[in-house]
């Protein structure tokens, strides 16, 4: 009896050990997650938006050696502004777009897509009023690439926010709101405390015994003998 009871308990423990430390080494893991900066897939979306800058930086710089030399350039550029020329209003437009994204998603770690799609809208309209508008495209291979560049940029931004970032963010708050439900839930999946009553039976002799008396009075024959 002793013996059957212990086991009963120790298989309890078992159970329970066994459902309780998976779930604490989840929630751990997930709170050190947390306690990051910034979630891995925001921080591969804020590096595409620096290397966005970047690429528009290099594109722009090579642009200026190209036509006549850097500082040539920037004096046509930028001290004597031309919209119609000119293509330091998309390497503008690139900054601009990189300040807005970094505050929102990075420093502000926003979790909506309301921020990029203005800088999105914003950046697909200024392009397509400069490539009507403008005379870049009698420029040469910048006056194509610099708008084409700029603009598919900014639509790959807008694609990894909305179809990457903010689906896995919610995927994981989501799991780990059921991780946190599960402690609740696993009492009643478990098996309740087993009692003494359910071990027990008669003793063999006992039952035997009484088997021999009712055949005694139902068989007269054996009773005589």
């Amino acid at each position: 009896m002793e013996s059957v009871s212990g086991s009963s308990v120790d298989s309890r423990a078992t159970f329970r050990g066994i459902n309780t430390t998976p779930l604490s080494a989840r929630i751990e893991s997930y709170e050190a997650s947390e306690k990051k900066c910034i979630s891995d897939v925001r921080r591969t979306f804020c590096l595409f938006v620096t290397f966005d800058l970047l690429f528009i930086t290099l594109l722009w710089i090579i642009e200026l050696n190209v036509n006549g030399g850097i500082e040539k350039r920037l004096n046509k550029e930028v001290l004597h502004y031309d919209y119609h020329d000119s293509f330091f209003d998309i390497f503008l437009l690139a900054v601009l777009r990189f300040a807005a994204l970094i505050l929102a998603y990075a420093v502000c770690k926003l979790r909506h897509w309301w921020a990029i799609a203005i800088t999105t809208a914003t950046t697909s309209a200024f392009l397509i009023a400069k490539v009507i508008l403008s005379k870049l495209l009698s420029q040469g291979a910048f006056g194509y690439l610099l708008p084409i560049v700029s603009f598919v940029l900014a639509w790959i931004e807008t694609w990894l926010l909305d179809f990457k970032v903010l689906p896995q963010e919610a995927d994981d708050e989501n799991r780990f709101l059921s991780i946190m439900d599960a402690p609740e839930r696993a009492p009643f999946m478990q098996p309740g405390p087993l009692s003494d009553g359910q071990f027990y039976s008669p003793p063999e002799s006992v039952a035997d015994s009484d088997e021999e008396l009712l055949d005694d009075k139902h068989d007269p024959e054996k009773a005589l003998i």
